[in-house]
């Protein structure tokens, strides 16, 4: 069948079009998403923006127009922390119920952890044991951790690349600034990491979200089009010989390491040392990068939802 994932982050919106049924990998279709910065379209009280409502009413439309032209027989939209946490959230909601007829799910914190630690499981497998994940959100850091497709354990702390740039003013950060942030991203992170440490040690870290694989590719890793398998890595060592670079140049300058768009060059260094605080408080020399992540997960939930006993053939006997 051919599903549509609507994603409403925080910084993208992003509508998917896959080929999918059970039992088999979901193949993307269609691509159609628009950087609308949802995180960073809110007035002094927290509330999103006329502009930024308009917009998302938009770019659902022009979902709904791609879905009829892409023959996607169902939609799956959902929305994270940007719409979460607004003041006004759930009149968003109704608006974009009201002028496209889509009900947008708001996933919490820790179901966005548990779909993006199923995909991964999915991806790397039973092989991989216990699994850690990190995901990187625009309004969030979501962690997760267990042996099987639920993790044991699951955090979401307000560590969000872009909603930390808010805290990086200027066109190149003030190192006070970024001292006063470096603090901050480690005290969130400290706060959970003795819940999972009290698990037994993963046998594989991961990393997934833009954030991660632009670090990646930053350092080093292979960039987008040599294809999603191909293995790719972010080592602690190779993202702490980047960060004093980072805190120093401009956006324009960073929008100009290979890998890095030009929508997420304000964003990476705070992106930067959320992912340097996590791996160095976990105790992590390196994180494998999974191209699979949310979206991912909510369509491998569906497509479980539709693999029941009834659905299935009887087993052919001799």
């Amino acid at each position: 069948m051919r599903l549509g994932v609507l994603d409403v982050g925080s910084n993208t919106v992003h509508f998917l079009v896959v080929d999918a049924h059970p039992g088999a990998a979901p193949l993307p279709a269609y691509s159609h998403k628009a950087e609308l910065r949802l995180a960073e379209l809110l007035d002094d009280d927290g509330a999103i923006t006329p502009v930024g409502v308009d917009r998302l009413v938009s770019m659902v439309a022009s979902s709904i127009a791609v879905a009829e032209d892409k023959g996607v027989v169902e939609i799956l939209p959902f929305a994270t922390s940007a719409v979460r946490e607004a003041a006004n959230g759930e009149a968003v909601l109704q608006r974009v119920t009201d002028e496209t007829g889509i009900e947008l799910r708001v996933l919490s914190g820790q179901d966005e952890a548990r779909l993006t630690f199923l995909a991964v499981r999915r991806w790397f497998g039973w092989s991989s044991g216990r699994l850690l994940n990190l995901d990187i959100g625009g309004g969030s850091l979501e962690i997760a951790c267990g042996l099987d497709e639920q993790p044991d354990i699951a955090a979401s702390l307000p560590l969000g690349a872009g909603r930390l740039t808010a805290r990086l003013p200027g066109d190149v950060a003030d190192p006070a600034d970024v001292r006063e942030l470096r603090r901050h991203i480690r005290a969130e992170i400290a706060n959970v990491v003795g819940e999972f440490t009290r698990q037994n040690a993963p046998d594989h870290a991961v990393a997934t979200s833009k954030t991660f694989k632009q670090l990646a590719r930053m350092a080093g890793a292979a960039p987008t089009d040599a294809g999603p398998r191909v293995p790719r890595r972010l080592t602690r060592s190779g993202l702490s010989a980047w960060l004093p670079r980072l805190a120093t140049m401009t956006v324009a300058e960073r929008a100009r390491i290979p890998g890095v768009s030009e929508g997420r060059a304000r964003q990476l260094l705070a992106g930067a040392l959320v992912a340097d605080a996590a791996m160095d408080l976990f105790g992590l020399d390196e994180l494998d990068i999974c191209p699979w992540a949310l979206r991912e997960g909510i369509i491998l939930r569906r497509l479980d939802a539709l693999d029941t006993p009834a659905d299935r053939r009887p087993a052919l006997t001799p």
